[in-house]
């Protein structure tokens, strides 16, 4: 591949992250907590990568931006069809739930689709990696390692230095 045509790739790649999250930010904009409907959500976002069913009868839908994007939306929808809650998942806050034991689901759960998973059966462990901003630009990668039960061992966030 020639130096022009990796070029053209990466500012294509740069140029689609900044459109999508510029239109994400439109699009959240539009909505409103306790007025806006499911139906209002799916407009704006589309359909949703997973659907999770909460204890209390509400539900929460997942939207990630992974692998190109540094976001992960968890939208919650009440039992009345309203939006009750938005949040970006993929900041400190929400990474320091991440705790020993816990298992991939809950990591899951908790954080969005990954954008990548690597398996390193000779050490019996396994990583997923989230790709996240640290405000004001600072391109992070949050890893957590799991043991061979799918059990969380440890995690943490490191940047990601670019290539010059």
């Amino acid at each position: 591949m020639s130096l022009v045509t990796k070029l053209a790739i990466g500012v294509a790649a740069v140029a689609a992250t900044v459109f999508l999250v510029g239109c994400d930010q439109q699009r959240i904009k539009e909505l409103e907590e306790f007025v806006s409907t499911e139906q209002d959500v799916r407009d704006k976002f589309g359909p949703p990568a997973q659907i999770w069913d909460e204890a209390d009868g509400s539900h929460t839908l997942e939207y990630t931006r992974q692998p190109e994007g540094t976001q992960n939306y968890m939208i919650t929808i009440g039992k009345d069809g309203k939006m009750t809650a938005l949040r970006q998942v993929l900041a400190p806050d929400y990474f320091a739930k991440v705790r020993p034991g816990m298992d991939q689901q809950e990591i899951r759960r908790l954080l969005g689709q990954p954008a990548k998973r690597s398996s390193y059966p000779l050490k019996n462990e396994a990583e997923w990696e989230w790709k996240w901003l640290n405000p004001p630009n600072t391109n992070m990668l949050f890893t957590v390692v799991f043991d061979n039960q799918g059990k969380v061992i440890r995690s943490g966030s490191t940047q990601i230095l670019q290539d010059k």
